[in-house]
Protein backbone atom coordinates (compact mmCIF):
# COMPACT_ATOMS: atom_id res chain seq x y z
CA UNK A 1 0.00 0.00 0.00
CA UNK A 2 0.99 3.78 -0.97
CA UNK A 3 0.85 6.49 1.46
CA UNK A 4 -2.50 8.06 1.78
CA UNK A 5 -3.01 10.50 -1.30
CA UNK A 6 -3.01 14.48 0.11
CA UNK A 7 -3.79 18.05 -2.27
CA UNK A 8 -2.63 21.37 -1.78
CA UNK A 9 -3.93 24.46 -2.81
CA UNK A 10 -3.00 27.92 -3.29
CA UNK A 11 -6.76 28.99 -2.64
CA UNK A 12 -6.70 31.65 0.68
CA UNK A 13 -7.51 30.07 3.57
CA UNK A 14 -10.38 31.99 5.65
CA UNK A 15 -9.00 32.39 9.25
CA UNK A 16 -10.55 30.99 12.00
CA UNK A 17 -13.71 32.43 13.77
CA UNK A 18 -11.18 34.76 15.51
CA UNK A 19 -7.46 34.77 15.65
CA UNK A 20 -5.28 36.49 18.15
CA UNK A 21 -1.54 37.71 18.80
CA UNK A 22 0.20 38.34 21.71
CA UNK A 23 3.59 40.53 22.57
CA UNK A 24 3.83 40.64 25.74
CA UNK A 25 6.46 42.23 27.98
CA UNK A 26 7.67 44.64 25.17
CA UNK A 27 11.17 45.77 26.32
CA UNK A 28 10.46 49.70 27.08
CA UNK A 29 13.46 50.96 25.19
CA UNK A 30 13.47 52.70 21.53
CA UNK A 31 14.58 49.52 19.42
CA UNK A 32 11.41 47.72 20.98
CA UNK A 33 9.07 49.11 18.31
CA UNK A 34 11.69 47.92 15.48
CA UNK A 35 11.38 44.37 16.73
CA UNK A 36 7.01 44.39 17.40
CA UNK A 37 6.93 45.87 13.97
CA UNK A 38 8.86 43.23 12.45
CA UNK A 39 7.13 40.46 14.38
CA UNK A 40 3.45 41.69 13.69
CA UNK A 41 4.73 42.15 9.45
CA UNK A 42 5.06 38.12 10.22
CA UNK A 43 1.78 37.51 11.82
CA UNK A 44 -0.41 40.00 9.34
CA UNK A 45 1.63 37.62 6.51
CA UNK A 46 0.64 34.47 8.18
CA UNK A 47 -3.00 35.97 8.49
CA UNK A 48 -3.31 37.10 4.81
CA UNK A 49 -4.19 40.76 5.62
CA UNK A 50 -4.05 42.49 2.30
CA UNK A 51 -0.99 44.96 1.80
CA UNK A 52 -3.01 47.89 2.13
CA UNK A 53 -4.24 47.20 5.94
CA UNK A 54 -1.14 45.84 6.62
CA UNK A 55 1.07 48.70 5.61
CA UNK A 56 -1.46 51.05 8.00
CA UNK A 57 -1.71 48.49 10.73
CA UNK A 58 1.96 48.59 11.16
CA UNK A 59 2.17 52.63 10.95
CA UNK A 60 -0.49 52.24 14.04
CA UNK A 61 1.47 49.51 15.42
CA UNK A 62 4.93 51.55 15.37
CA UNK A 63 2.90 55.00 16.50
CA UNK A 64 0.74 53.23 19.79
CA UNK A 65 4.02 51.31 20.68
CA UNK A 66 6.02 54.08 20.66
CA UNK A 67 3.54 56.08 22.81
CA UNK A 68 3.27 53.61 25.19
CA UNK A 69 7.81 53.13 25.92
CA UNK A 70 7.85 57.40 25.58
CA UNK A 71 4.93 58.06 27.54
CA UNK A 72 3.62 55.45 30.30
CA UNK A 73 4.66 52.95 32.32
CA UNK A 74 5.99 49.15 31.98
CA UNK A 75 5.12 46.63 30.87
CA UNK A 76 3.85 47.02 27.17
CA UNK A 77 1.57 44.48 25.92
CA UNK A 78 0.48 44.70 21.85
CA UNK A 79 -2.26 42.66 21.04
CA UNK A 80 -3.50 42.08 17.08
CA UNK A 81 -6.86 40.40 16.76
CA UNK A 82 -8.62 39.28 13.60
CA UNK A 83 -12.47 38.36 14.00
CA UNK A 84 -13.79 35.68 11.74
CA UNK A 85 -15.64 35.94 8.16
CA UNK A 86 -17.88 38.63 7.75
CA UNK A 87 -18.45 41.93 5.18
CA UNK A 88 -17.32 43.84 8.41
CA UNK A 89 -13.99 42.58 9.40
CA UNK A 90 -11.68 44.89 11.18
CA UNK A 91 -8.19 44.08 12.42
CA UNK A 92 -7.78 45.22 16.15
CA UNK A 93 -4.82 46.38 17.59
CA UNK A 94 -4.36 47.00 21.18
CA UNK A 95 -1.31 48.15 23.26
CA UNK A 96 -1.34 47.89 27.00
CA UNK A 97 0.37 49.89 29.22
CA UNK A 98 0.93 50.32 33.08
CA UNK A 99 -1.00 53.70 32.24
CA UNK A 100 0.73 57.21 31.99
CA UNK A 101 4.42 58.47 33.47
CA UNK A 102 3.77 60.91 36.16
CA UNK A 103 3.61 64.31 34.19
CA UNK A 104 6.64 66.89 35.40
CA UNK A 105 5.38 70.59 35.50
CA UNK A 106 4.96 71.84 31.94
CA UNK A 107 7.53 74.31 29.93
CA UNK A 108 5.52 77.02 28.61
CA UNK A 109 9.25 78.68 26.96
CA UNK A 110 9.44 76.40 24.38
CA UNK A 111 11.55 77.48 21.25
CA UNK A 112 8.92 75.67 19.18
CA UNK A 113 5.75 76.52 18.56
CA UNK A 114 3.43 73.24 18.29
CA UNK A 115 3.67 72.68 14.88
CA UNK A 116 7.42 72.58 14.29
CA UNK A 117 7.65 69.83 17.23
CA UNK A 118 8.89 66.39 16.42
CA UNK A 119 6.38 64.75 18.43
CA UNK A 120 2.72 64.85 19.26
CA UNK A 121 1.23 63.44 15.96
CA UNK A 122 0.80 59.84 16.75
CA UNK A 123 -2.70 60.47 17.76
CA UNK A 124 -3.42 61.92 14.62
CA UNK A 125 -1.76 59.64 12.60
CA UNK A 126 -3.85 56.59 13.94
CA UNK A 127 -6.68 58.63 13.45
CA UNK A 128 -6.26 58.82 10.04
CA UNK A 129 -6.04 54.96 9.19
CA UNK A 130 -7.93 53.63 11.86
CA UNK A 131 -11.99 53.12 10.93
CA UNK A 132 -12.13 53.38 14.99
CA UNK A 133 -10.06 53.71 17.83
CA UNK A 134 -9.93 54.89 21.22
CA UNK A 135 -8.44 54.70 25.12
CA UNK A 136 -9.75 52.18 27.64
CA UNK A 137 -8.86 53.07 30.97
CA UNK A 138 -8.68 50.52 33.61
CA UNK A 139 -7.26 50.62 37.07
CA UNK A 140 -3.35 49.94 36.70
CA UNK A 141 -3.04 50.04 32.75
CA UNK A 142 -4.39 51.86 29.68
CA UNK A 143 -5.05 50.28 26.53
CA UNK A 144 -5.13 52.13 23.29
CA UNK A 145 -6.73 50.32 20.34
CA UNK A 146 -7.46 50.76 16.90
CA UNK A 147 -9.51 49.14 14.50
CA UNK A 148 -8.68 48.83 10.37
CA UNK A 149 -10.91 47.88 7.99
CA UNK A 150 -9.85 45.03 5.82
CA UNK A 151 -9.35 45.75 2.54
CA UNK A 152 -9.96 43.41 -0.36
Amino acid sequence: MGAPATSTSDAPVDPPARVEHVCPLLPHIPEAVCAVRRRARTVLAQWRVPTPTADAALLVISELTTNAIVHALPPAVLRLSLPGTGSRRALRIEVTDAGPVPRRHPSHDSPHPAEHRENGRGTDIVAALAARHGISHHPERTTRWADLHMGV
